[in-house]
């Protein structure tokens, strides 16, 4: 048995679209291992959905692999990793093709709070399986946040640089708050947002305030509590329920879960939101 298929045997996966997925989180954790291997995160942080399911057990899967640099480096280049995560994959028995995606002005609308500076990258999986993830690395990071190393144990054991719970939550609001889809709607940003409530995870509202700022949807660096819950829910009221529930189902193994979802539960849990002090 391979170490992928070792790596593969604890997913429960019935239905092609979960083996899919169960890959994907295999490919995942086998890129972070090869950027571990470069020093990578001794220049970034890991972020996002992604790294709230691999370090932080939410119960749902993700795609792309975001990191932040832990200070602004606008000339930092991700290209000295590539190879050696060709590398990784290369001794698991994986081929894998890596291509520099271009970022265009339409992507920075929609997505809100990525950059035309960004550099983005997609690996694709050489296999009948068609399987790709993005990774991209922000070189001019809103700061303002903190970091912990959170120990992974596949393919070795390894750690890794991460955002601390209240900053990714933090993140996570940026984007369900100011992420511009025009039609569509993310309900992956309304599933998580449900996790950190259960959860009881505090915002860190001076680093969503950074972020805010920084994107242009904040006019200045001091949100208020008060202004804050405000934005939330006049987003909440204008919430397309049914379009967010199609699009969480296919990343969950429980769409049950779904069927409380409503503008008035989603106004409930926001009162139950706690900023961090």
């Amino acid at each position: 048995m391979t170490i992928v298929e070792q790596l593969l045997e604890k997913y429960s996966s019935a239905t092609a679209e979960e083996q899919n997925q169960a890959l994907r989180e295999v490919m995942q954790q086998i890129t972070l291992a090869a950027l571990n291997r470069t020093g990578f995160f001794e220049h970034a942080a890991f972020y996002g959905g992604t790294c709230l399911r691999i370090f932080y057990d939410l119960p749902r899967f993700s795609e792309d692999l975001d990191f932040s640099l832990l200070r602004v480096e606008p000339n930092f280049s991700l290209q000295p990793s590539l190879q050696a995560i060709k590398d990784e994959f290369t001794a698991l028995g994986l081929d894998i093709d890596i291509a520099t995606k271009d970022k265009t002005t339409n992507s920075q609308i929609e997505s809100a709070f990525l950059k035309n500076n960004t550099p983005v990258f997609q690996l694709a999986l050489r296999s009948e399986r068609k399987l790709k993830i993005k990774l991209e690395v922000d070189t001019q990071p809103p700061l303002g946040f903190s970091t912990e190393e959170k120990l992974l144990l596949s393919p070795f054991s390894f750690y890794v640089k991460c955002f601390s719970l209240p900053d990714l939550f933090a993140g996570k609001m940026h984007a369900l708050l100011f992420r511009k889809w025009k039609n569509r709607v993310k309900g992956r940003d309304w599933y998580d947002f449900e996790w950190y409530i259960r959860n009881g995870v505090t915002l860190n509202l001076s680093h969503f305030s950074e972020r805010g700022y920084q994107s242009g949807n904040l006019p200045d660096h001091n949100l208020s509590p008060a202004g804050f819950r405000e934005l939330l829910r006049t987003r909440i009221t204008g919430l397309d329920i049914n379009q967010a529930k199609v699009d969480i189902q296919k990343f969950v193994n429980n769409p049950q879960g779904l069927e409380i979802w409503s503008q008035e539960y989603f106004l409930q849990l926001s009162q139950m939101l706690k900023f961090k002090e």
